[in-house]
């Protein structure tokens, strides 16, 4: 019986009685080779020793005899006898198929794990594509944010500016003309009048802008150049627009002092030109907090 020959040959092999037995009868007893090819494949299976439920009998496309289904039915009742040389010819042939099949499932591993690494590389390739790219996003997008914030930062200052100018245009418009009016006394520069009575000081130079650097409490200090007839009230407005969070961040008035001669000006001197205050053509002033009263 050829099936009882090839489950003797898988015993000799070292497989298990029951699971040479599940692959013949799985294979439908095609031979030896098919059920050393699902015996490899198998070998893992967690249910691989497990015995089959339908009768090997009808597995094998007939009927189990009783003898068969006797506790030596797997023996059969014509079994060839072998000599130990075909035995061990035998034994030899089915190692070596055993050995091929081994070789072969370890090729088809070995190029499975090469595969998996070249998929394991372009997936990894692909993923450092898509973070350069979302990195080269994130620095277009920070740059376009500062570009944003330069432009909206020079459009503030120029608004600033424009503030200025336009305060400056109408306190001209309104004080300008009377300011203009007002007769300019001589007592008001009587520093080199007394000290060279003949002489007359090089003073009535018209100058048509002035000079101005204010001195702030922290030390730093603003330089801008008005007109020589422009009101001192213009430079209290330019320092009030540009002062730090120290003097109170524009919202109390400051109070303008001279160094040299020490002076403090009223508000009645905010209405005179620059001109008239001697501050023409150049003058240092000093920032003070105004007391209240």
């Amino acid at each position: 019986m050829a099936e009882l020959t090839a489950l003797e040959s898988l015993i000799e092999m070292g497989f298990p009685r029951g699971r040479a037995e599940k692959a013949l009868a799985l294979t439908g007893n095609q031979g030896i080779e098919a059920a050393m090819d699902w015996l490899m494949e198998h070998e893992d299976d967690p249910d691989v020793d497990e015995p089959l439920e339908t009768p090997l009998g009808h597995i094998l496309g007939r009927e189990p005899t009783p003898t068969e289904q006797g506790p030596e039915s797997v023996v059969g009742e014509s079994k060839p006898v072998l000599t130990e040389e075909e035995r061990q010819e035998q034994t030899k042939r089915m190692l070596e198929l055993v050995a091929q099949k081994q070789r072969e499932r370890e090729e088809r591993e070995e190029r499975e794990a090469l595969e998996r690494e070249r998929q394991r590389r372009r997936q990894g390739q692909e993923l450092s594509a898509a973070r350069q790219r979302l990195q080269e996003d994130e620095m277009r997008r920070a740059a376009e944010e500062r570009r944003r914030e330069k432009a909206e930062e020079l459009a503030a200052r120029q608004r600033v500016r424009e503030k200025i100018e336009r305060d400056k245009a109408e306190r001209a418009k309104k004080y300008g003309g009377h300011g203009g009016s007002q007769p300019c006394p001589p007592t008001t520069e009587p520093g080199p009048v007394p000290s060279s009575p003949g002489k007359e000081p090089p003073t009535k130079r018209e100058y048509d802008q002035c000079r101005i650097q204010v001195r702030l409490p922290d030390g730093s200090s603003l330089t801008q150049t008005f007109r020589a007839r422009e009101q001192l009230a213009a430079v209290r407005l330019y320092v009030e627009l540009h002062r730090g969070e120290e003097l109170g961040g524009g919202q109390d008035p400051v109070q303008l002092l001279s160094g040299f001669p020490r002076r403090a000006f009223s508000e009645a001197d905010m209405e005179r030109p620059l001109q008239e205050l001697g501050l023409v053509p150049s003058a240092v002033l000093i920032v003070a907090k105004k007391c209240p009263g």
